[in-house]
């Protein structure tokens, strides 16, 4: 019975910002435990590219191009979904951008698209899922959060409000959908090895400072995230709603 909680076979999972990074890993880590996929993003040709990647692994692989920050795209790519291929039975919104400068200078248009890509895109695709996993009384949400959900770091001020907004929007889904069968919780990453991060990564002096201010005392893999992407995924969490599990080497537990 201990395996079975984590068995994922016969769900469909949708991961939002899949043709790459965090996205992509645990898109493979859920059709590793047995899921099938529905890999998202903005281009289809990258889209194509990781959904040859995963077939060749074994894994059951459906790609659905839209534009996570545009509401009426998103519904409509959702419910024809629904209607054409089948359920959607987990939900991972992924999607997110980073822009960083100094508060004081930061540009008003990269503080819009952060609203949009980071926050505005989880209430779009998550509202869209959810009206039909209401409808079937049942269905997992994991949102993206980030150790920025709960601290600060100078130059992402704008970033930092954005997962903030994400891990209370989970608590808002939780409270609202879990009557209706569903979970809704989120999942922030700590520092990882990523492309979004590739600009601190190739820092050593940044990479300096987060191996000494993580416990752990490294950057964390990407393939480190699927673990509990998983235990949130399935039935293992049947009475974890509106939580949010960091994985960060301990960086939040620490001064």
């Amino acid at each position: 019975m201990s395996t079975t909680l984590f068995d994922l076979t016969g769900k469909r999972a949708l991961i939002t910002g899949s043709s790459q990074g965090i996205g992509f890993a645990l898109a493979r880590g859920l059709a590793a435990a047995g899921a099938s996929i529905v890999l998202n993003g903005r281009t289809a040709d990258k889209l194509m590219q990781a959904a040859e990647t995963l077939r060749g692994e074994g894994a059951t692989v459906e790609t659905l191009a839209f534009d996570a920050t545009d509401h009426d795209a998103v519904r409509t790519a959702i419910d024809g979904f629904e209607a054409d291929t089948g359920h959607i039975d987990i939900l991972v919104n992924n999607a997110g951008m980073q822009h960083r400068t100094a508060l004081e200078d930061f540009p008003a248009d990269a503080f819009e698209r952060l609203l949009q890509t980071n926050i505005a895109s989880v209430f779009h695709v998550g509202q869209a899922v959810a009206r039909h996993m209401i409808a079937r009384g049942a269905g997992k949400i994991v949102n993206i959060c980030s150790v920025q959900s709960a601290l600060a770091r100078p130059g992402i001020a704008p970033y930092t409000a954005t997962k903030g907004a994400v891990a209370n929007l989970t608590k808002g889904m939780a409270t609202d959908w879990a009557k209706h069968g569903l979970q809704c919780n989120g999942l922030a990453p700590g520092y990882f090895d990523t492309p979004l991060n590739k600009a601190l990564v190739e820092d050593p002096k940044f990479t300096e400072w987060l191996s000494n201010r993580t416990p752990a005392g490294r950057w964390g893999k990407v393939e480190e995230l699927v673990g509990a992407c998983i235990f949130l995924s399935s039935e293992a969490s049947s009475f974890v709603n509106g939580t949010v599990v960091y994985v960060d080497g301990g960086i939040t537990a620490s001064l």
